[in-house]
């Protein structure tokens, strides 16, 4: 589908004000979004903090929903994260969402976030489809 990452958080807002994230298209079912860590996304043991880390798989895991329910708003309902590993200033976040089922109101997806072939997080969600933007 899309063979480079676009920037997804020109507006002003609280994904932007965290420094944005890469989103792409792989497939009608996968989709790829990605930032670097930065100091403001530290916590106060040096890692990445994990409302990062949970912001970040929202963005980019409402924006897989956002584009399977062809370009329809979409707000989430539930989201649970596994944290399995720390992230360090510096390195690239990598997060793949795949979309397992579509219902005509409803997205549920699973999402993995990397970081140099680690797994960091691994996340699942429910994303509520409502309607077209204007």
């Amino acid at each position: 589908m899309s063979k480079n990452f676009e920037q997804i958080s020109i507006k002003p807002g609280f994904m932007q004000h965290n420094g944005g994230l890469l989103f792409k298209t792989i497939s009608e079912n996968e989709y790829e979004f990605k930032a670097t860590i930065k100091e403001n996304h530290l916590n106060a043991a040096g890692i990445t903090h994990g409302g990062f880390i949970a912001a970040f798989v929202d963005a980019g895991a409402g924006t897989a929903a956002y584009r399977a329910a062809n370009h329809n708003i979409c707000v989430t309902i539930s989201l649970e994260l596994k944290f399995i590993s720390a992230l360090n200033l510096g390195q690239e976040l990598i997060g793949k969402a795949r979309i397992q089922k579509k219902t005509k109101s409803m997205i549920f997806l699973t999402c993995e976030l990397t970081a140099a072939n680690r797994i960091i997080t691994t996340a699942s969600g429910v994303w509520k489809i409502l309607r077209k933007l204007s």
